[in-house]
């Protein structure tokens, strides 16, 4: 639970904040760029006689990230007073969840906070309808974006099935060889074997220390702690 600074009181004056965000690949490949939102925020605070006293934007931080955990939106939760207004282009740039966007709602009623959401048609604080609108759309999203990382997990586990390598570190066990777009796992026949070693003195109950040593020993591998042993036989056990 995010908290407010104590001090803040009634009958100080309205203040507007708009709040952006955008991932790193969606400043390079979407329409809901940085300036874009700014834009967006300000001329709705213009139809509504607002003046915007400052934006609080997330560059390059994910979705993913709940609302108070992010650099920006922790300032911008602490920096709220009763009466202050949030305005941000849409409910995907806020929240994580709907769990995440319906307890910051709470929040922002029981503060006396306003929290208006362009793509929803504005406030979604001021009454029963709007919070339900908000409520739904809220779980969509959060549908949508679970449907979106299955498809990655899928694409990725098909990649696998083909050998294709998925980009991060060289899993241990294989080479990398190809040109960028089409690079490819080709075991590697030391460490394939230090793997079934591995594997089968693990089955015999032997120690990861154990294992570590017959592998720098045997195989000539660096030497490993037993953390690092009991992950890659973890991810050759699939």
């Amino acid at each position: 639970m995010w908290h407010r600074f104590s001090n803040a009181t009634e009958g100080l004056p309205m203040r507007v904040f708009g709040y952006c965000r955008v991932s790193t690949a969606e400043q390079a490949n979407s329409g809901m760029s940085l300036e874009t939102q700014q834009q967006q925020i300000t001329g709705y605070a213009m139809m509504k006689g607002w003046q915007v006293d400052g934006f609080f934007v997330e560059a390059g931080v994910s979705g993913s990230v709940p609302l108070v955990d992010r650099p920006e939106g922790k300032r911008l939760l602490q920096a709220l007073q009763a009466g202050d207004v949030v305005v941000t282009a849409r409910l995907d740039r806020t929240f994580r969840s709907a769990a995440d966007a319906l307890v910051t709602l709470e929040q922002f009623k029981a503060d006396k906070i306003g929290l208006h959401m362009i793509d929803l048609g504005g406030d979604v604080t001021g009454n029963g309808i709007s919070k339900l609108v908000f409520t739904i759309l809220s779980a969509v999203a959060e549908n949508v974006r679970d449907g979106i990382r299955e498809r990655v997990r899928e694409a990725k586990r098909y990649r696998a099935s083909q050998q294709l390598f998925n980009g991060g570190k060289r899993p241990f066990g294989y080479d990398i060889e190809g040109e960028e777009k089409n690079k490819r796992l080709v075991p590697n026949a030391n460490e394939q074997a230090a793997l079934k070693r591995g594997l089968g003195m693990q089955a015999n109950g032997d120690s990861l220390r154990s294992i570590a040593f017959v592998w720098m020993s045997e195989f000539g591998l660096p030497k490993m702690d037993a953390k690092s042993v009991q992950r890659i036989l973890a991810a050759a056990r699939g």
